[in-house]
């Protein structure tokens, strides 16, 4: 998941601004006088007088954050003083004489966003892997003027003319190719930033915008605590009978942690996952997912504790008055504005399509699994806490594998190093550990890419465990960009985070299959960011990507997951350094498509309730989330969940993410990255030719240019469905040949 990044430069994609600053890959207070552990050290109690005369890190122009000096008494006179300075600078390019030019206007414009950026990067990144009360209110309270200078920039008309002169002088054909991408764009998003609306429109806008961020961070932040604010005290280690040592340990140090005797269950992925898929009790299962899918909610153990009922209503009335005064007929249309999808049309059908082909493969193996538990375990009835466990026997049962007896084969800095040497013959570039650089927590490690040429490519902090005050889910953020200045490059920098199972006991960080998966995932985005050869911040790494197109990378990369050579790469026992035995490797491979079409129908549930609910909402009808999920899953569904399930209220993504009427955008870009990996496979997985070709046609690009010409000019042709199909296993011929 690439994580959407504030932009307070109109050139960036304004589409960005209601979403401001949270999670896209998610699961996802009062201060004063506290006092509290963050960023890895103890703080002084926010009591100072005057923060204005602190020494304030935030405001330092070094290379890198200093987090470790960061305190939430910095936040607010930081960027007080760094957005007071922009609107300072604005004002003077606004009072310049006309004509604009390239020179006089982008770059010095650049140049504020980069200010603003390097404040407010560390500041975001810690409100979501090092949260507090303190550092909650301060990021809470300086929100609101971030996005009113937002909207205030997206809506200056002296701008706008700027870059329409830009636009309009006879020296505009001699631009770079990103350059003109970084106008075409910018006059897009000053429309969608409401530059043409009547003065009270635009303060009715620049009302939303705020409203609308405080709303979604809101909902993030109750996510965040309803998934720590449950918990399960297990007193009797028979009540875990079938689930794996690790998970015990785990739970047990859990319990440890918290003064208690026996084990402690949450919802943190670490420990909710094994509970589902292995422990045998079925009572245990049954509150792990009540709890759950009753986060947020008015529903569940917790219900009316953090709901986001209220707030997800007043989400979609929002986005759809902004939406409205824009002249769109709905958000979902307003969204595509920036999307390479071109109407709603074309996202439902290409939805629709993949369901005809799913469905049927999901209702067979939904059938088999019924099947399965009535003969083996005369289980006449499933619940749906009762699938992944059945699901895991029946894998067994198949294929002899399980991601638990996978996991001691991938210690993390054998697959890291597997990971490393991958990248290397793909894309010819190093990756070596700095050791000097300052991180918010002490497993926080820090890492190089350097070029062929031995010179700097970039950079990216890599934090992998879950803890508490840490958002979950996994995600690719920006810590600084790519960009052309007066001493040379500047190398961008990202921030790599999952949620992994922390170290247990004696042995070193072990990773399931499916989480060496999702750290390719990310590392994915991160060569999006990291490898880009583009200098203008605006269109360099994933920023001016088409959202339905930038899980392009992170999806391609999960291929070599898969790659027996690959595989033995990636694996070594912890204690034997074997590799995983070739046995073993097959039965995983063998695994690979299990319940495939199940898997596809649910994305496919995701994605089309995601779009229709911003595309059918209508104001004199109400939100209506409940009756459009259940219209979705009457059509589409074969799993229907209980009635007490609000899955919606954790929906992170497009709540309180970047993927509001676009979640589509990871089976649309998987059908790219599918049809692009086909190159691999028909070439060689590592014929490095090809992954040169990938690097210079896609990665290095950006967003320089249209999505669907990079993937022409990589592929020779525009994207067909047949890969995808036949990787998920859904189809075992070429059959289709479809574009998405």
């Amino acid at each position: 998941m690439a994580e959407l990044k504030f932009s307070p430069n109109p050139t960036k994609n304004a589409s960005k601004l209601a979403a401001i600053s949270n999670s896209l890959d998610l699961a996802s207070s009062t201060a004063g006088r506290y006092t509290a552990t963050f960023a890895g050290r103890r703080i002084y109690e926010n009591t100072v007088a005057s923060t204005e005369k602190l020494d304030n890190p935030l405001l330092h122009s070094d290379e890198l954050p200093a987090f470790t000096s960061i305190d939430p008494a910095h936040v607010e006179p930081a960027m007080a003083s760094v957005l007071e300075t922009a609107r300072r600078r604005v004002a003077e390019l606004t009072a310049a004489p006309a004509p604009h030019t390239w020179a006089s206007l982008a770059v010095p414009l650049d140049d504020i966003d980069e200010k603003i950026s390097r404040v407010w990067a560390p500041i975001g990144h810690l409100h979501a892997v090092a949260d507090t009360p303190a550092l909650r209110e301060a990021y809470n309270t300086v929100l609101p003027s971030l996005i009113e200078y937002s909207t205030e920039i997206g809506q200056n008309e002296v701008l706008y003319r700027g870059y329409e002169s830009i636009a309009d002088t006879p020296d505009y054909a001699t631009l770079s190719g990103p350059q003109r991408r970084t106008v075409e764009n910018a006059l897009r998003d000053f429309r969608l930033s409401g530059v043409d609306l009547a003065e009270d429109q635009k303060q009715e806008y620049k009302r939303l915008n705020t409203r609308l961020s405080e709303l979604t961070t809101k909902f993030g932040e109750n996510v965040l605590d309803a998934t720590q604010g449950w918990t399960l005290h297990v007193e009797h280690e028979s009540e875990l009978a079938g689930l794996p040592d690790s998970a015990k340990s785990l739970a047990r140090e859990t319990a440890e942690r918290e003064g208690l005797q026996g084990w402690l269950l949450t919802l943190e992925a670490p420990s909710y996952f094994p509970v589902m898929s292995y422990a045998d009790n079925a009572e245990v299962r049954r509150k792990m997912y009540e709890a759950s899918t009753t986060r947020a909610s008015d529903q569940g153990p917790n219900a009316g504790q953090w709901d986001n009922t209220a707030l997800m209503g007043e989400i979609l009335t929002l986005r759809h008055a902004r939406s409205s005064m824009l002249g769109f007929p709905s958000y979902a249309h307003y969204s595509l504005a920036t999307k390479m999808a071109r109407s709603p049309d074309e996202v439902i059908g290409f939805l629709r399509d993949l369901a005809d082909q799913a469905k049927p493969v999901a209702k067979r193996e939904l059938e088999e699994l019924k099947q399965f538990a009535a003969a083996q375990f005369d289980m006449d009835h499933l619940e749906a806490w009762d699938i992944p466990y059945y699901s895991e026997k029946l894998r067994q049962h198949l294929y002899d594998v399980t991601q638990e007896e996978l996991r001691p084969y991938f210690p993390v800095d054998t697959v890291l190093d597997g990971l490393f040497d991958i990248t290397n013959t793909l894309f010819g570039v190093r990756i070596s550990p700095r050791v000097t650089v300052d991180t918010w927590h002490e497993d926080v490690r820090f890492f190089d890419i350097w070029d062929e040429d031995g010179s700097l490519r970039g950079g990216f902090y890599l934090d992998l465990y879950s803890r508490p005050h840490k958002r979950g889910g996994a995600w690719m953020d920006e810590c600084r960009v790519r960009r052309l200045t007066d001493d040379g490059v500047q190398t961008p920098v990202a921030f790599l985070t999952c949620n992994f199972t922390r170290p247990v006991g004696d042995a070193p960080a072990l990773l399931t299959h499916d989480e060496v998966t999702t750290l390719f995932h990310e590392f994915g985005h991160g060569l999006h960011h990291m490898l880009t050869r583009v200098d203008l911040p605006s269109v360099s790494g994933i920023n001016g990507v088409e959202w339905d197109a930038v899980e392009l990378p992170s999806q391609l990369m999960e291929n070599w997951c898969w790659e027996h050579a690959a595989l033995k790469l990636l694996s070594g026992h912890w204690q034997t350094e074997e590799p995983l035995p070739d046995s073993l490797l097959e039965r995983l491979r063998t695994a690979k498509n299990f319940q495939a079409g199940l898997q596809m129908i649910r994305q496919i549930e995701f994605a089309m309730f995601d779009f229709r609910v911003h595309l059918e909402f209508n104001p004199r009808h109400g939100p209506r989330i409940q009756e459009t999920l259940a219209r979705v899953r009457r059509e589409v569904a074969v799993i229907h969940p209980p009635s007490f399930n609000r899955f919606a209220h954790a929906f992170s993504h497009i709540f309180s993410g970047g993927y509001a009427a676009g979640y589509y955008s990871y089976l649309w870009a998987e059908v790219l990255s599918s049809d692009a990996y086909s190159k691999f496979e028909e070439r060689g997985i590592f014929d490095q030719a090809t992954g040169r070709e990938f690097m210079s046609c896609v990665l290095e690009q950006g967003g320089s240019k249209d999505s669907m010409e990079l993937f022409v000019a990589f592929r020779g042709r525009e994207p067909i469905t047949d890969a995808l199909l036949r990787h998920s296993g859904i189809v075992t011929s070429d059959t289709t040949a479809n574009s998405p």
